[in-house]
């Protein structure tokens, strides 16, 4: 483990170190990803402008779904995204045979491989969603809930990687996975919304199918007390679950990969 702690500090200190060559682009773009996560809320006045609650959902409680929909972005713009871009590409041209050639695990320095930290800012701007929606509500969350909320929130992430990573173990296969990244990300936008607010067979997509509920609803929910044993316990086993099915799909994906130099 400490060698692995090692290997994931260099690649951090080396993402840092690239991105700052600009400062001044380092400082624009950082600008620029918290005002679009500002922009994610503006929905939510023009829907609550008109009514009082949505779908069992009051403005405060509301803001806490995209107080973590805003830190998942973070997650997904700044470390997951840059480094399965990287991954793809070096399928593509054949330099993927460099990483596999490494004495590491080769999953755990694709995952690693490339963060954009001006991207990461977004953590600050959820920060201040949560403030906000709890001022609104004029109390603040128990030490129990905001640790379950914390771990659920360990569960979206795991969630969200393991379905980067079944995306990612398409390339192997698939000339080209853009498509397929840009269609996941306009759905994730669904995330930012309580699940309650979708009906039928949107439900059951969006809990089941591509869980945006466990990601953002339930450690909303957990926050602000509303959540149940069952529901952390079942969250939990769909990650574990998930993380261990795309670690078996990437395991089959790179023995059966072709190197550029076969």
């Amino acid at each position: 483990m400490r060698a692995y702690a090692t290997v994931f500090l260099h690649q951090l200190r080396a993402s840092f170190a690239l991105a700052v060559q600009y400062r001044a682009d380092f400082v624009t773009e950082g600008l620029v990803e918290v005002l679009w996560s500002v922009t994610a809320i503006v929905p939510l006045f023009v829907v609550y402008g008109e009514r009082t609650s949505v779908a069992g959902w009051s403005f405060g409680e509301a803001l806490m779904v995209t107080g973590f929909f805003t830190l998942l972005q973070a997650v997904l713009e700044g470390a997951i995204n840059p480094s399965m871009a990287l991954v793809v590409e070096q399928i593509r041209k054949g330099t993927f045979d460099f990483v596999l050639l490494k004495p590491k695990d080769a999953q755990f320095l694709v995952s690693t491989a490339r963060i954009l930290p001006w991207r990461s800012l977004n953590v600050l701007t959820a920060l201040g969603l949560f403030g906000y929606g709890f001022a609104r509500l004029g109390r603040l969350p128990g030490a129990l809930d905001l640790a379950a909320a914390l771990g659920l929130f360990v569960v979206s992430v795991t969630l969200l990687y393991a379905l980067w990573i079944l995306s990612v173990s398409l390339a192997f296969h698939v000339v080209k996975v853009d498509n397929l990244t840009y269609a996941f990300g306009a759905v994730f936008d669904a995330a930012r919304w309580p699940s309650s607010v979708f009906r039928g067979i949107a439900h059951v997509v969006f809990t089941f199918v591509v869980p945006l509920a466990v990601m953002t609803t339930f450690p909303a929910e957990a926050l602000l007390g509303r959540t149940t044993p069952g529901k952390i316990a079942g969250a939990v086993f769909a990650a574990g679950a998930a993380f261990v099915v795309s670690r078996t799909v990437w395991t089959r994906a790179i023995a059966r990969y072709t190197s550029a130099s076969s």
